[in-house]
């Protein structure tokens, strides 16, 4: 009776779990208060909402944790997951595509008559007329040097945990959490230093909607990968099982990447001949 039910394939069927049911019910209420929000109602609906999506994920992701510790991900089920880390990324582009093209039909085509509002806004120039644009070479350059070299660190990390170098890993993790942390200090005093607000005119809208989105990414990536130092101290990772900080690295260049188009085509060619303050 018990050869019945043995395990003879490779996949791994998941125990029953509420987290799907209450995943979509939060982001449900998540909803309905964003749009009560909005409307200029009470923000709790949209909090209560945000809360349980933010414990949803937590404790979805702890089980999914435990599976991966007690050897339910094969290398059958590894590969899926790499599948869906390749959508989900592939996704995430598409969604910078948005802002990417947003930005290009702004800033190309200013003065297009066909779009007499926009013209009226930005004086049939790029940047709009009275907009004050960072200069890339100062705060915008330290940071994309503060990224990039987190590349370098998770990719140090990355090797050495391929080598059973869990010392390498392990401050490979701490010193791309801390650089991850550093970018988004950085940027947030950027923000607070900026000339230009976000509503009012379309260049504050799309450069606070691009790189805004983007730092949120970076905040997630830091989260992703401190996460993975957690379960490294923990001794979760070998070389041969490591998919959760594989998938973590893949995400961060991602960023990275991101940023680069980010730093070239709005606080390089973006600002402007005259450059900025």
């Amino acid at each position: 009776m018990a050869d019945s039910h043995a395990k003879n394939h490779d996949y791994h069927l998941v125990d029953p779990s509420p987290w799907p049911v209450v995943s979509s019910i939060s982001v449900f209420i998540l909803a309905v208060g964003a749009v009560q929000y909005l409307h200029d109602s009470s923000p709790w609906v949209m909090l209560v909402g945000l809360a349980g999506v933010l414990y949803s994920m937590v404790v979805w992701w702890r089980d999914v944790l435990r599976e991966a510790n007690q050897g339910d991900h094969t290398p059958v089920v590894q590969l899926h997951h790499r599948y869906g880390m390749i959508l989900f990324i592939a996704s995430e582009v598409m969604f910078f595509v948005a802002w990417f093209w947003a930005y290009f039909d702004a800033s190309l085509y200013p003065g297009e008559a066909i779009q007499a509002s926009r013209a009226a806004l930005t004086g049939g120039t790029w940047p709009p007329q009275g907009i004050e644009t960072f200069d890339p070479w100062h705060l915008p350059l330290i940071n994309t040097l503060v990224l990039l070299t987190s590349g370098t660190t998770v990719t140090w990390a990355h090797h050495a945990l391929q080598h059973g170098d869990r010392q390498g890993l392990k401050w490979g993790l701490i010193l791309t959490v801390a650089l991850g942390a550093l970018f988004t200090v950085f940027q947030v005093y950027e923000y607070q230093h900026a000339a230009f607000g976000f509503s009012g005119h379309i260049y504050g809208s799309t450069f606070y909607m691009a790189t805004g989105f983007h730092g949120f990414h970076v905040l997630v990536g830091t989260i992703f990968l401190l996460v993975c130092l957690m379960r490294a101290m923990a001794g979760q990772f070998t070389p041969q099982q490591h998919f959760g900080f594989e998938a973590a690295a893949w995400y961060w260049h991602f960023v990275d990447v991101v940023w680069l188009f980010l730093f070239v085509v709005i606080y390089i060619i973006g600002s402007g001949p005259a450059g900025a303050h």
